[in-house]
C-alpha cells in the first residue's frame, strides 16, 4: 500500500511517500521553487514522491487538516470580538469562499492536473492537524508505547494536544483550543524584537542566552497564566493575532515601555532580555507539562511534534530533568512533517495496518529527498561552467579533512537531501569549531546574517559524551540542546556569568569556540557511521589530522534562501559566498580555479528574514 501525504496553504508545503508503512520520500516545497516556505500546493515535492512510487498505485491521498474546521475557528473568533476585525474578516472571507471552503475540489484539480487519472476521488482522506503531527513524532519513533506531546501555534482549534500512542493505535486524549497558544505567545515576541514569525523564532531563542530574563515575571503575571500541570491561558487583551493582521498591540508595547524593535535595526541589551525572559517562560510551561503527562500516565517515553518542538533548547531541559526516560523528536517538526504524519495516521488508523517500531527510528537520518548520481552531478556541474576535479573515496575524505583543519569553509553536498529544517551532513557547509574566528565569519561572510548567532556541532556519536554533557544518550537529529563538557572549557563559571552579553558574543569560551554559545551551549548532532557514512568518515578523517572529533555544521543556503536541492544550486550558492571549496559527491571545486564572471549578485534575490 502506497500513501501520498500533503501539508499546503498555511507555510512550509511538503509531500511525503509512505509503502506499507515505510517512509520512501519526504520533502518541502520551498527545496524545488527556491521560496522559503512556500505556501502553495506542493507540486514539485508532490511530484519527486510520485517518481520514488515507481509507477505502483497510490492507495490514499491525505491532506494534513480539515478546512471546514479551520474555517469554523476563524469564524467563531470573528464573531465572538466582533464588531473588532471585520475589516480583516471581509478582506479575507472571499478567499475562503472562492478556495478553502472547496479544498476537496481544489486537491483533486491540481492531483489530476500533475497526474491525469492517477487519483480517483474517493482516495483523498482528510487528517486532523495535531493528529498529523503526533502521527509524524510517534509512529517513526523506536517506541512501542508512548505520550506524544504536540505543540504549535494553531491547527483547526488545538494549540496544544496530548496523545497516547500503542502499537498501532494512537489517540488524542486532551487539547488546549485556539487562542491560547504557546507557538503564537512565542511567535509574538519574535515580532516583536523585530524578527519574522515562522522563521525569525530560531534567531528569539540564539539571543536568549545574551540576555536576563528579567522580564519573565511581568509575562506571567500579565501575559500568561500558567498552571502547575502547565496548562495555560493568555491574556488577550495584549494580542492583536485573533482578529488583526498583527501579532502584538500598544497595551502590549505599553507593558514593555517601547514599542516593536525595526527589523534590521540594531540589537540593544534589551531584546536579549526580552528573548531571555519568554525563553524562560516557555521552558517553564513545556516542562510543567512534561512532568505532569509523566506523573498522570506513567509512561517512559515522550515524542515531540509541532512548531514548539523545534525549540532545542527547551527539548534539552526536558531530556536533562529526567521525567521520561526516553526522548525522540519529529526532526521535521513544523508543519511541512505534517504530511508525513497524515499518511502515516492512514495507513494505521483508517486502513487498520500493524506497525512495527524500528530502531533507532525510521526516519532513515532524515536523507528522505533527492539525490543525484555521479553522471547527473557532472553534467549539472560542467553545464553551470564549473571547474572540478573528481577524487576518489580514498582521498576525497583525507584531502577534505585537511582543507577543513587549514582552515577552509566547504560546502558538503552528498546524498539524498534532509527533510526537516536542519541541514545534517547532507546539505552542509562546514568548518573547523576550534577557529576562534570561523564563527563570525561563517556568519556575515557566508551565511550573511546576523552575527550572534550560534553554530552547531556535528560529532562522531562515539565520542560525545567526552566533549558535551549529554542528557540523552543520542542527538542525531540536531533537535536537543546540551552543554560543552568543563574539561573542555576556558573561562571559569563565574566570569562566563558577568560576560554574556552581546558586547561578548565573540569571547573565546571553550577548545572549540565556534560551536560554543554563550551559555556554554551547543545544539548537538552525534554522527553514526552506519546511518551517515559519508559524513561519519569525513569527521573521523578530521580528527585523525587535529584530535577533535566534530565539524561546525551549518545548512547549505544563504539568510532566507531555502536549502539547496540540486548540484546546480550548490554551485550558485559557493559562488555568491566565501566558500573556499566545494564537495559535491566525488566533484571538488576550488574557488580559486573558478571563473569569476560566474559570480552573480545571488544575495539580493533572497528578503531579509
Amino acid at each position: 500500500m502506497q500513501i501520498l501525504g500533503l501539508s499546503a496553504y498555511y507555510h512550509d508545503s511538503a509531500a511525503a511517500l509512505i509503502r506499507d508503512g515505510v517512509v520512501v520520500a519526504a520533502a518541502q516545497e520551498e527545496r524545488f521553487t527556491r521560496k522559503k516556505q512556500d505556501a502553495d500546493f506542493p507540486r514539485a515535492a508532490a511530484r519527486f514522491c510520485l517518481e520514488a512510487a515507481a509507477g505502483g498505485a497510490i492507495d490514499h491521498v491525505v491532506f494534513y487538516d480539515k478546512p471546514l474546521l479551520k474555517f469554523e475557528r476563524i469564524l467563531e473568533t470573528y464573531l465572538s470580538f466582533a464588531p473588532r476585525g471585520f475589516a480583516t474578516f471581509r478582506a479575507g472571507l472571499p478567499i475562503w469562499a472562492k478556495e478553502k471552503l472547496f479544498q476537496r475540489s481544489l486537491l483533486m484539480k491540481e492531483l489530476n492536473d500533475l497526474a491525469p487519472g492517477r487519483f480517483a476521488p474517493d482516495a483523498l482522506l482528510f487528517s486532523e492537524h495535531h493528529l498529523s503531527h503526533a502521527a509524524s513524532a510517534f509512529y517513526p519513533s523506536p517506541f512501542e508505547e508512548a505520550v506524544v506531546l504536540t505543540m504549535d501555534g494553531v491547527g483547526e482549534w488545538a494549540t496544544t494536544s496530548v496523545a497516547i500512542g500503542r502499537g498501532a493505535d494512537l489517540k488524542i486524549i486532551r487539547d488546549l483550543a485556539f487562542p491560547h497558544s504557546l507557538g503564537l505567545l512565542y511567535s509574538a515576541f519574535t515580532t516583536y524584537a523585530g524578527f519574522r514569525v515562522n522563521s525569525g523564532e530560531y534567531k528569539l531563542m540564539g539571543l536568549a542566552p545574551y540576555g536576563e530574563p528579567r522580564f519573565a515575571e511581568l509575562i506571567r503575571t500579565h501575559l500568561v497564566d500558567v498552571k502547575e500541570d502547565g496548562s495555560f491561558r493568555l491574556d488577550q487583551r495584549y494580542f492583536n493575532y485573533c482578529t488583526g493582521l498583527s501579532m502584538t498591540n500598544a497595551r502590549f508595547h505599553a507593558l514593555f515601555g517601547r514599542p516593536p524593535r525595526v527589523p534590521e535595526s540594531p540589537l540593544e541589551d534589551f531584546h536579549a532580555d526580552i528573548a531571555a525572559s519568554i525563553q524562560q517562560v516557555t521552558e517553564d510551561i513545556m516542562l510543567r507539562l512534561t512532568r505532569a503527562l509523566a506523573r498522570e500516565t506513567g509512561q517512559r517515553n515522550l515524542c515531540l511534534a509541532g512548531g514548539v518542538a523545534l525549540n532545542c533548547v527547551a527539548n534539552g531541559k526536558i531530556a536533562a530533568e529526567g521525567a521520561f526516560e526516553n526522548i525522540w523528536v519529529q526532526p521535521a517538526s513544523g508543519d511541512a512533517g505534517g504530511a508525513l504524519g497524515a499518511a502515516l495516521a492512514a495507513y494505521h488508523l483508517h486502513a487498520k495496518a500493524p506497525r512495527q517500531p524500528r530502531r533507532p527510528d525510521a526516519m532513515h537520518a532524515s536523507a528522505l529527498g533527492p539525490d543525484f548520481s555521479p553522471g547527473a552531478i557532472d553534467a549539472a556541474l560542467a553545464a553551470a561552467g564549473a571547474a572540478f576535479t573528481l577524487v576518489p573515496d580514498e582521498r576525497l575524505f583525507d584531502e577534505t579533512a585537511a582543507a577543513l583543519a587549514a582552515g577552509e569553509v566547504v560546502g558538503w553536498f552528498q546524498g539524498r537531501m534532509e527533510f526537516g529544517p536542519r541541514a545534517l551532513g547532507q546539505r552542509s557547509i562546514l568548518g573547523d569549531p576550534r577557529a576562534p574566528e570561523m564563527q563570525k565569519t561563517l556568519n556575515l561572510k557566508i551565511k550573511f546574517r546576523e552575527s550572534f548567532r550560534p553554530f552547531a556541532p556535528s560529532v562522531l556519536a562515539e565520542a560525545a559524551a567526552d566533549w558535551f554533557d549529554m542528557t540523552t544518550p543520542d542527538s542525531p537529529y540536531m533537535m536537543t540542546v546540551t552543554t560543552v563538557a568543563e574539561k573542555h572549557r576556558r573561562i571559569s563559571p563565574e566570569q562566563a556569568a558577568v560576560q554574556h552579553g552581546l558586547k561578548d558574543q565573540h569571547l573565546l569560551r571553550s577548545t572549540i569556540p565556534a560551536v560554543t554559545h554563550t551559555d556554554f551551549s551547543a545544539r548537538l548532532q552525534t554522527v553514526h557511521a552506519e546511518h551517515s557514512p559519508r559524513y561519519h568518515a569525513l569527521i573521523k578523517a578530521f580528527e585523525g589530522r587535529t584530535g577533535c572529533p566534530m565539524l561546525i555544521n551549518t545548512s547549505f543556503n544563504v539568510r532566507n534562501e531555502p536549502i539547496v536541492c540540486t548540484p546546480a544550486e550548490a554551485f550558485q550558492c559557493f559562488m555568491a559566498t566565501g566558500m573556499d571549496r566545494l564537495v559535491v559527491g566525488n566533484a571538488v571545486m576550488l574557488k580559486a580555479d573558478q571563473d569569476p564572471s560566474l559570480a552573480t549578485d545571488y544575495i539580493s534575490r533572497h528578503e531579509m528574514d
